[in-house]
């Protein structure tokens, strides 16, 4: 293998970032398609409603409003990204 030029030299050797191990942290905040295995952003999660304590599925990024089946209280209501839950409601992401 050929020597290095010194400037090459200088660039390998203060590279602080380890490029094919990066962090979770450092992954969950680039952009969905810039990540080192492209993954969304979105989610599933389920809602429990404060009325009535029915549980509803709804997703992270919904576009419309989300009622409860049992008691039409609205539970999630959309925002420019994502959907802002109603105070009171308690939530959980869906793992699979």
């Amino acid at each position: 293998m050929p020597p290095l030029s010194p400037y090459l030299k200088a660039v390998v050797e203060n590279l602080a970032v380890d490029l094919l191990n990066p962090s979770p942290a450092s992954e969950a905040r680039k952009h969905k398609l810039k990540r080192l295995v492209q993954s969304p952003n979105s989610y599933f999660m389920d809602v429990k409603c404060p009325g009535c304590m029915n549980i509803t599925t709804v997703f992270s990024h919904a576009q419309t409003v989300v009622l409860c089946g049992s008691c039409a209280t609205v539970l999630c209501q959309p925002t420019g990204g994502k959907a802002r839950l109603t105070e009171g409601c308690s939530f959980r992401k869906k793992s699979g």
